[in-house]
């Protein structure tokens, strides 16, 4: 009798993920395409998550390519393959490298079925929404797996003629990851600093203790000159990708050592988060700019023992008026001083 994993479960969470396996067919011919070639931790984390899948699914990729490599002519596919588009969090207007080659692929192989995995989709223009809508309206034999349940309501309202469905991560797929060591230290604020950065964010670094660390920290300058190297290679088409592949295992296993480090993670990273449940750890996140981080919580992760959504409390009207006669005091005492 087969044990059905407990809802909301790590184990239920990554099962999820098996709705994908089942849109391609046995021993179909696959492209893996737009694999990232960048020092993101959060995406390489999805890259590795993505080959444990096609390890696990018996999944036959027979090319890989970035959004480097990529041929700029039309390639020829043999009949039956089936094309599996990286994802994360660049569907959208907001990185058009990424974006423009997804919406190539569409066009050129409406013959082919399509599975874009696990994204978030945003758009800050309803015009490039449109357009998008336009060339995905286009296939009929096309599959979009979402992160959460706005990314997922944008898809429906916009791409009519796409089946659309609710995934968590590609990165679940490698649940569980082992800690390399025992913690000897209590907190890591893992906190971006990009536009992304909120004023909860802010506010929460005033009164936050641990350590302070981000993707750009936990790499070094040197790897990241060798990541920006392995970019430049591919993009004059040399044969790197599996010293590529190679080098990428290292830095994720790099991050897992890092994160190893702690009892407890606070994080405004998506996969921050993720690599703390990935790893059972104890972890609250908080939110990015968009709601990225608070809809994946509230779609997949809210029911892990380990896991909190980070809030800022809310002070009370003799809170508030408290702290203006405590500023007032202060700015008395600095004048009579």
């Amino acid at each position: 009798m087969n044990i059905q994993p407990e809802i909301g479960s790590m184990d239920h969470i990554k099962a999820k993920l098996k709705q994908i396996a089942k849109l391609i067919p046995k021993d179909a011919p696959v492209y893996y395409i737009d694999y990232p070639v960048h020092s993101n931790g959060g995406d390489l984390l999805i890259m590795k998550g993505t080959e444990a899948f096609f390890k696990n699914y018996k999944v036959n990729v027979i090319k890989r390519y970035s959004a480097l490599d990529y041929p700029t002519s039309k390639i020829n596919v043999p009949e039956g393959a089936v094309f599996l588009l990286h994802g994360g969090g660049n569907f959208g207007d907001l990185y058009p490298l990424h974006q423009k080659l997804r919406e190539n692929i569409i066009k050129d192989n409406k013959n082919h079925r399509i599975i874009v995995m696990p994204q978030t989709l945003f758009f800050s223009s309803q015009d490039e929404l449109r357009k998008t809508g336009d060339i995905i309206n286009g296939h009929n034999d096309l599959h979009l797996f979402v992160r959460d349940q706005n990314s997922y309501d944008i898809a429906v309202s916009n791409f009519p003629k796409c089946h659309v469905y609710l995934s968590p991560d590609m990165a679940h797929e490698l649940w569980p990851i082992q800690a390399t060591h025992q913690p000897t230290k209590e907190n890591l604020n893992f906190l971006r600093v990009d536009v992304e950065k909120t004023k909860e964010q802010i506010e929460f670094e005033k009164q936050s203790t641990g350590d302070y660390k981000d993707w750009n920290t936990i790499f070094t300058p040197f790897e990241r000159k060798i990541v920006k190297l392995m970019a430049k290679l591919l993009k004059l088409k040399l044969p790197v990708v599996s010293i590529w592949y190679k080098y990428s295992d290292y830095l994720v296993s790099k991050s897992i050592k890092e994160f190893s480090d702690y009892k407890i993670i606070t994080t405004s990273r998506l996969h921050g988060h993720i690599l703390s449940c990935l790893m059972d750890k104890d972890n609250e996140l908080l939110d990015n700019s968009y709601g990225k981080n608070s809809s994946y919580y509230n779609q997949w992760t809210h029911r892990l023992d380990k896991c909190k959504l980070f809030t800022s409390p809310v002070k009370t009207d003799h809170e508030i008026s408290q702290d203006k006669m405590d500023n007032l005091s202060k700015k008395v005492r600095e004048v009579t001083t």
